[in-house]
């Protein structure tokens, strides 16, 4: 199954922001990439993330049955790290950093 998600973390977030996404990333099953490549694979799984103007995207192929479990993980895991409520922008979250 493709998936296509966007969160509320800014591209202008500080520094300290995208070290602790980066730590998330890396605790999170199938991780595979680097800071620079942040990606995850395995058996039909290969998503991938970047940062975009509307938010950070998360893309690719999971079966679904993992990727609710995972996307599930990975918000409640980012959710703790930064220090506010990660989600989708479409659905009413809001960044906590906005360039200015």
């Amino acid at each position: 199954m493709i998936h296509d998600k966007v969160l509320n973390i800014h591209y202008s977030a500080p520094n300290e922001v995208w070290e602790k996404i980066d730590v998330v990333y890396q605790s999170m099953p199938y991780w595979a990439g680097n800071t620079q490549n942040p990606k995850w694979v395995g058996e039909n799984i290969d998503l991938w993330s970047s940062v975009e103007p509307g938010g950070v995207q998360i893309a690719g192929t999971m079966p679904e049955d993992i990727w609710e479990k995972w996307y599930l993980k990975l918000k409640e895991d980012l959710t703790a790290a930064l220090g506010y409520e990660i989600g989708e922008p479409e659905n009413g979250y809001d960044f906590k950093y906005w360039d200015s």
